[in-house]
């Protein structure tokens, strides 16, 4: 069964943008976007809510079209373009870019698409994470902790009412000091 897996970058003191939205603290060189692609690549399909999706349309279609992109931008724009991705959005009409948009998160309909063979599926964005994670539909965290501390903005995990046993599973140091935090559900305790 394929996976549910959040991948979010986070900075040190647990934002994940500023207060203005700003992502200008992210730290993503070469190194670090090579892993994202070499990840990414073998997804079944990117989970997104409106506001991710809408980021990610305004940059990367045309991204391997820009001469200022490097190899791993131009790598980049080539899956985000050809993956399957299904949107979470009451406002949004219609999307490109092999994409699908769907009205409500529906739990049934989540597990009948995590049954469906291919990739696991990344989700993308905190509202709609907090959704996922409310409904316990994340099988995965990928946390991807900046060396930088933004004082205020939006902070990544919205107070809950559950709690949610968790096992690392994985942690890597990139070269510009980004740490990879992997965690898996924990196994249910007897």
């Amino acid at each position: 069964m394929r996976k549910i897996i959040l991948m979010m970058q986070v900075s040190l003191d647990g934002f994940f943008e500023g207060p203005n939205r700003e992502l200008d603290w992210h730290m993503v060189n070469d190194e670090l976007h090579r892993h994202f692609n070499e990840l990414l690549g073998g997804m079944g399909g990117f989970l997104d809510g409106r506001v991710t999706y809408e980021l990610m349309a305004e940059f990367w279609p045309a991204a391997d079209q820009d001469p200022s992109s490097t190899a791993p931008m131009v790598e980049f724009a080539r899956i985000w373009r050809d993956m399957p991705k299904l949107v979470y959005s009451r406002t949004l009409d219609h999307a490109a870019w092999n994409t699908t948009v769907v009205r409500d998160v529906v739990p049934e309909d989540v597990r009948e698409l995590k049954a469906q063979p291919g990739g696991d599926l990344a989700l993308g964005g905190a509202d709609l994470a907090a959704t996922f994670r409310r409904l316990d539909l994340i099988d995965e965290y990928r946390l991807y902790v900046h060396p930088v501390l933004i004082g205020k903005g939006r902070p990544l995990f919205q107070p809950l009412d559950a709690k949610v046993r968790l096992a690392l599973a994985e942690t890597r140091r990139f070269g510009n000091g980004v740490v990879l935090l992997r965690y898996e559900r924990a196994p249910a305790a007897d």
